[in-house]
Parts: structure tokens; sequence; C-alpha cells
């Protein structure tokens, strides 16, 4: 897999990356549109003005994003809605629709890791793409996540990190639709910036934000339109899957996970309560595991369920936010044979 470099003012940011992913960008909208049919019955042309209602959070919240959104729809030959709908892909959907994601923070001698497999549906394997960014007015970042949308799992040169699970929840309201708010958290400068996106912004449909940052800070944060439950590390680990269980959040939200979410996060705790080396190859081999398969934390295609909701993973990262490392397996991590390994040169004011 190969990274797509981009920089210069917003626009042209997003027109390079329009330009470079226009295929995927269309065959992207061709995946949500039948999402969207299968799970919430919503055309396109419905789903594009349902994701209009978040236009304006981002015009308090993160207006520079928006002329990145109108390059990417110019590059592309396709309209600002299109991207703008992409973008808001989890607040039309996830009512219905969760990913099975598995996520996990570790901090060991000195060293802050960040490491997750991203599960979604098959037919948005081949629109995975990794973008670097350098805006001039943001800080130097890297992003693997879905072709036209502004960001998803990453870090960035000041040794910001973040990592996503989704959350089925029918509460949807005011606050940055998640992929916007991801944006946002990987343009900070250090983690009490990064952590005011959610307490502060907020985010309009319920996720998990699992952020971390070089100096060894590290947070879960279950994100909604309120106040967000919070996860503080025990022994330097947070873990998460797909289901809610921070008090602040669960006592204000109703989410409905999956079975499988549960005894994915207990296997999840008892991997890293043994001794784990810290390095890429060892928590790739965590990332592996088959237990309660084939819905564990490698997840392969369960094909006792109906077609429309079957996943599994289509990547997976580890990160090491010290080095401001991040490490990609496309396809499961247990039999992946394309990799990549990005590194930026870290913030000199993120130098100690």
């Amino acid at each position: 897999m190969e990274v797509t470099v981009l920089s210069g003012h917003r626009g042209e940011i997003g027109v390079d990356h329009g330009r470079a992913h226009a295929g995927r960008i269309t065959d992207s909208i061709a995946v949500y549109d039948r999402l969207f049919q299968d799970f919430v019955g919503l055309s396109w042309h419905q789903a594009r003005h349902r994701a209009q209602r978040f236009l304006p959070a981002l015009e308090r919240h993160f207006p520079a994003i928006l002329e990145e959104v109108d390059g990417l729809a110019r590059g592309a030959g396709v309209d600002f809605d299109d991207i703008l709908t992409l973008n808001c892909r989890s607040e039309i959907s996830l009512t219905q629709a969760s990913g099975g994601c598995s996520a996990f923070s570790l901090y060991r001698r000195g060293q802050q890791w960040l490491a997750q497999n991203w599960d979604w549906r098959r037919d948005q394997q081949r629109n995975v793409v990794a973008l670097t960014i350098s805006a001039d007015d943001a800080p130097p970042l890297v992003s693997v996540g879905e072709a036209g949308m502004v960001a998803k799992i990453g870090l960035n040169a000041h040794g910001i990190g973040v990592c996503l699970n989704a959350i089925r929840s029918q509460t949807c309201g005011d606050g940055l639709p998640i992929h916007f708010a991801l944006r946002k958290i990987l343009e900070s400068p250090d983690f009490t910036a990064a952590r005011r996106v959610a307490t502060h912004d907020h985010v309009a449909s319920p996720a998990h934000f699992l952020l971390a940052s070089a100096d060894g800070q590290a947070a879960g944060l279950e994100v909604h339109p309120g106040p967000p439950g919070e996860i503080p590390p025990r022994d330097g680990i947070v873990t998460h899957t797909n289901h809610l269980y921070a008090t602040t959040a669960t006592a204000g939200v109703k989410d409905f996970p999956r079975p499988d979410s549960y005894p994915r996060l207990t296997r999840l705790d008892a991997l890293l309560a043994q001794p784990v080396a810290a390095d890429p190859d060892a928590l790739f081999a965590l990332l592996s595991d088959h237990h309660n398969a084939p819905t564990g934390i490698c997840r392969h295609t369960n094909h006792a369920q109906p077609e429309a909701e079957r996943m599994e993973t289509l990547f997976a990262v580890v990160m090491d936010l010290s080095r401001r490392e991040l490490h990609l397996r496309l396809g499961k991590p247990c039999e992946s044979v394309d990799t990549l390994r990005v590194t930026l040169p870290a913030s000199p004011s993120s130098v100690p």
C-alpha cells in the first residue's frame, strides 16, 4: 500500500486528495448508497439532505475544514454535498449498523502505543487509503481511513494519536460529526486541546475515541452530544470495543451493541494482562487473536449473518506515538502481506 502525500492550503489538499482517489471516492459513494438503503431506508439523495443539518456545527467549530471539503469535491468531480455526506456517514447510518473494532492503548517503559483493528463491510476494503497531510495552518499528520473522508485513525507530529470504535445508538444531536471531530483532534497541538474537541465542541453521535499522547497521557472518551464518558488508564492500559461502559455516557445514552462486543473486550483485557512485548510485531500478534472466531478480535466473515450485516477486519494499525510512527497492515493482521510504515518528524515544539 502506498501513502498519498498532501500539502499546502486546505483547498489544495482537498483537490489533490480528490484527484488522487476519484475512483475510490465514487465507489465509496456507491457503497454508502447501498448501506443507507440497507439499514435506514434512505436513498443517497435523502442522505445528502440529512447531512446538511451538520453544517452549522462545522461552521461554528471547524470552519477551515469546509474549504478542504469543497476542494475534495472539485478534485473528485462530485458535489460538495456528496463529500459532506460521506463524512457524515456515521451520523446517517450507525443507528442501525455498527462496526466491530477492537482498540487499546499501552504505556510501557516510556513509550505510548495505540493499536486497533478496523472492522467494516468487505465492499469498502478497496477504498481504504493512507494520507499524510501537511496543511499550512496545522501540524503534519497521518491518517488511515476511507477515500473522500477528512480523517479517521492516526497521529500527528506533536505525538497526538486517536483510534475509533463505532457505537450503535439512536442518539444524534448537535456537535461535530465523528470524522470531522477526528480530524480536529489530529490537528491538536497537545492532549488538552485534543480532549477539548470531545468536552467543548462535542460530537454529534456516540462513538469511542481512544486518545493518547507521546508523553504518556491517555483516555478513552465515549463521545456523544453531551459530556463524554471517560475511561482512565489502568496500569497504563485502556481497552474498548463497541459498547458504552463509562457511567457518564451510559447515564445519558442508550446503545445497542452486538453481542460479540462484550467477549472481545474481555479477551482484549485478558491478553493485555499478560506480559506483552511493546513492539509492532507483538501488538499485531495480539490483534490477530481468533478467540471466539469468526467474531473475535481479528474478525473473519460470519456467513451465518445476513449479507448486509457481515463485516471483517479491513486493516490493523499499531502506532508508536513516542516515535511518531504508524504501522499498517491492510486486511486481516493474521494474513496481511500489504504493509506500510509512516514516520512523521516530531514537531520542534513537542520535543522535550
